[in-house]
């Protein structure tokens, strides 16, 4: 069997958890050498253990995503321990699900710096390694959010759009040389922090129960489902797919 991703470095940030930690778990058992980013230590540990105990090939670097000397260490130390960088992974993200009224301005810049300038700083430490290699893919996490609005998600609605337009724009900049950039864009997830945000949104309410959730989305989707399209989106199947957006919301924006 061959493993799609075998001989390839693979840099997942925010992964730890979630979709993050199933797309960990996925680009290990295609054969990829996996460096996981996060500031949960306790979990990124954990999952680099249980790998590494299974024989694959992972290490786990504490980064917070939004500081720049923290990504420029980390993706020193992530080079020095294997050597390149093929695909990155930008994952790394939060929600705040708040009136628009009542966002403080230091909420707003938290959520922009952790959805949004995490991916320009690890991009940027990111890119000269991909380009001396001869070329890499990136895929970042969007959203639906990026294009359906929820009332209380004005601020995540819109780092969700910079995320958008990010992945086109380095998909336009740098396809010469041999780099590819797209958005997976997922619907409710069946995580910790999807349940967290139906009962949140449900506290406002915003329609966002059960029964409203199944009529748009028919359920949840799980994280291994949204880590397929990231393999796909990473893959040499997708050699000719630049600057799109994939949405994996079984059909959600559809409506």
């Amino acid at each position: 069997m061959t493993l799609k991703f075998a001989g390839k470095t693979v840099l997942v940030s925010g992964g730890a958890t979630g979709v993050g930690a199933a797309s960990v778990v996925r680009f290990a058992q295609e054969g990829a050498q996996v460096a996981i980013f996060d500031r949960n230590a306790e979990a990124g540990e954990a999952l680099a253990d249980r790998l590494s105990e299974a024989g694959h090939s992972i290490a786990f670097f504490k980064v917070d995503v939004s500081d720049t000397h923290m990504v420029s260490e980390g993706v020193r130390a992530c080079v020095e321990t294997f050597g390149k960088i093929d695909v990155l992974f930008n994952h790394a993200g939060t929600i705040l699900i708040k009136p628009f009224l009542e966002i403080e301005e230091q909420e707003w810049d938290s959520l922009f710096s952790i959805n949004v300038k995490s991916m320009f700083l690890v991009t940027k430490a990111v890119l000269p390694h991909m380009i001396a290699g001869g070329g890499g893919a990136i895929v970042c996490t969007s959203s639906i959010s990026a294009i359906a609005a929820t009332p209380t998600e004005v601020a995540y609605n819109a780092t969700k759009g910079a995320c958008h337009m990010f992945a086109r724009a380095i998909a336009t900049e740098f396809r010469d040389r041999n780099i590819r950039c797209n958005a997976v864009c997922p619907g409710f997830i069946d995580t910790p922090h999807g349940q967290r945000e139906l009962s949140a949104l449900q506290a406002y309410g915003v329609g966002a129960s059960e029964a409203e959730l199944t009529a748009r989305q028919g359920r949840a989707a799980t994280p291994d489902e949204v880590a397929g399209a990231v393999l796909f989106l990473a893959s040499d199947d997708a050699r000719f797919v630049n600057g799109t957006h994939l949405f994996v919301d079984n059909g959600f924006t559809a409506w």
